[in-house]
């Protein structure tokens, strides 16, 4: 976007990373009701043609809706859904913050959801995370990024919960470059709320796409290019979000 912008740059609050067998993670590995992902069988689910759409709405548009429900594995969505739902009920989700270092604050006026970061320990994670790597290479071979890596993290939105407009990313730290939100949310209707409002890149204030945060619909837009609002929920809303990146390692606070 225009650099005069005064869109706010928001950054989650970072967690903690687990060690594998440890934490709030152990109790969802152990739920049986998150088995029956395709695992070790997952095909290739990201073609060509499919890759030449996402590169030509990026490079145009520098955002598309998407609709993932054909190409995660099967049962993977439900499965996420499931997940997040034991990571909330356990109490492992935490409040997001704004701002990185010493300006790292919790400032519910602008964002109010809760987050808990993907560490590839369950197979549905995994399993997402197969898909999330053939999509970076695609992207690469596609637009030529430089993409290294990708983070992602769950969040909930409760009623009454939002997210100000903001960017993903600051302009030229080589860091946060695509952005890709999955919602996971069953039977979401118009009477609920929560939707993504996307603006212009040129025009802050012209809103140039809403998208309804229904399970296995995404969006795929430029970090620093795109400001994006969440409008405020009027029930349990649950999202992924992930960023793919051109750093190697992450970026001190």
């Amino acid at each position: 976007m225009d650099s005069d912008s005064q869109s706010a740059v928001i950054v989650p609050l970072p967690e903690p990373r687990l060690e594998h067998g440890q934490g709030h993670f152990d109790q969802v590995v152990g739920e049986g009701s998150l088995a029956g992902t395709a695992g070790a069988h997952d095909v290739d689910r990201v073609d060509a043609r499919w890759l030449d759409q996402l590169a030509d709405g990026l490079s145009e548009h520098a955002w598309l809706e998407l609709d993932l429900a054909d190409r995660l594995p099967e049962g993977l969505v439900p499965a996420l859904l499931n997940e997040v739902k034991i990571l909330e009920r356990t109490e492992a989700m935490s409040r997001a913050g704004i701002g990185r270092g010493a300006d790292l604050v919790k400032d519910r006026s602008v964002r109010r959801d809760s987050i808990a970061w993907l560490e590839g320990f369950t197979e549905p994670q995994a399993s997402l995370f197969r898909f999330l790597d053939q999509l970076m290479a695609g992207l690469n071979q596609k637009l030529f990024l430089g993409l290294k890596r990708y983070e992602a993290h769950y969040a909930t939105y409760q009623a009454g919960d939002f997210y100000k407009c903001h960017l993903d990313s600051f302009r030229g730290r080589a860091s946060r470059m695509i952005s890709l939100v999955l919602y996971l949310n069953d039977d979401w209707g118009l009477e609920d709320g929560g939707e993504l409002q996307v603006f212009s890149p040129r025009e802050e204030d012209r809103a140039i796409g809403l998208v309804r945060p229904e399970a296995g619909r995404a969006v795929l837009f430029l970090s620093e290019e795109v400001p994006h609002e969440v409008l405020p929920a009027r029930r349990t809303r649950y999202s992924i979000a992930c960023w793919f990146r051109q750093d190697e390692v992450p970026l001190p606070l």
